[in-house]
This record gives C-alpha cells, structure tokens and sequence, in this order.
C-alpha cells in the first residue's frame, strides 16, 4: 500500500476535502473540525506529520513545522499546540498537512 492510499482509507475517510482545484493542487484542505478529527486519527496511528499550513480562502496565512519546535514529526504535542495557535488566530481558516506514514504502517 502507498502513502496517500494509507491516508484515504485511514485517516481522511468520512471528511471532506474542501480544497476546489483538487485536480490541479492535490493537497487535501479541511475544515478545523475535519483537521481535529485528522490529527486524532494520525496519532492514533503514529504517523508523521512535517509542516501544517491554515488557509485563508485560497492563501496561506501560517505555517508550521516540526522543526520550528524542535520536535519529531510523530510527536503530537507539537502539531496540537501549532492547531490551537491557529484557531485561535483567525476563524474560519482550512488545513492542510504533509505527512509522513511509516513503513511499518504500509505493510499492514
């Protein structure tokens, strides 16, 4: 199994992409509910994640990274912590993530 095959059955399913230009950008965008719902699901599994970005409409108003706070990707503390300073930044925003889903994970 690859990596964005992993994540459709696992992790994105039952949440709706809201990105409109999925065909030309294929990065997912969630709503913060469906972002919170993710995040719950990618600990639960142990994946990676390496950089967050909260989208305003179609621009990127932050981002973050697991090593701007000096952290592993599957550390969840700081993806929680860069979610909760983005909500309370700016309502209303969608987001997007690279992740990383081990080896281990794909041979299942």
């Amino acid at each position: 199994m690859e990596q964005n095959d992993f994540l459709e059955l696992h992790v994105f399913t039952g949440l709706k992409n809201v990105n409109e230009d999925f065909g030309k950008n294929p990065v997912h965008y969630f709503s913060e509910n469906d972002f919170a719902e993710i995040l719950k699901r990618v600990e639960h599994f142990g994946i990676g994640i390496y950089t967050i970005d909260a989208r305003l409409s179609a621009d990127v108003v932050e981002t973050a990274n697991h090593e701007s706070f000096k952290k592993k990707a599957t550390d969840a503390k700081w993806y929680k912590k860069a979610f909760s300073t983005f909500m309370h930044t700016q309502a209303d925003m969608t987001y997007s993530a690279t992740y990383k889903v081990s080896p281990k994970l794909l041979a299942r």
